[in-house]
């Protein structure tokens, strides 16, 4: 059972910067895509990030231009580097990880076989 762990999140001002880790283990030898979903009060899960095991990436257009994921496969961990933070990036953002198809993104929670705890995000205005 791969587990996944997020941390990093915290209280920032509008137009601050903030990066949130994840890092995913019992995974020995596997391969994950991984994906960086958020939810704010009395919203759904929506998609922000994903990243296949070789590094390709996908983004929300909401965080398109703002938002940087990466991955250190070596330490098996990805990076969600958010800059020009807006107050409506207030969410708990989760990690997600896709064993099935490591060199596909998703942007569709349902494909995700793991899933952290998340982590806050506040924005400040």
């Amino acid at each position: 059972q791969v587990q996944v762990v997020e941390s990093g999140g915290g209280l920032v001002q509008d137009g601050g910067s903030l990066r949130l880790s994840c890092a995913a283990s019992r995974c020995t030898f596997c391969m994950l895509a991984m994906g960086w979903f958020r939810q704010a009060p009395g919203k759904e899960r929506e998609f922000a990030a994903a990243i296949t095991w070789n590094g390709a990436t996908d983004y929300a257009d909401s965080v398109k231009g703002r938002f940087t994921i990466s991955r250190d496969n070596a330490k098996n961990t990805v990076y969600l580097q958010m800059n020009s933070l807006k107050p409506e990036d207030t969410a708990v953002y989760y990690c997600a990880a896709d064993r099935t198809r490591p060199f596909s993104t998703s942007n569709n929670p349902h494909e995700y076989d793991y899933w952290g705890q998340g982590t806050q995000v506040t924005v400040s205005s």
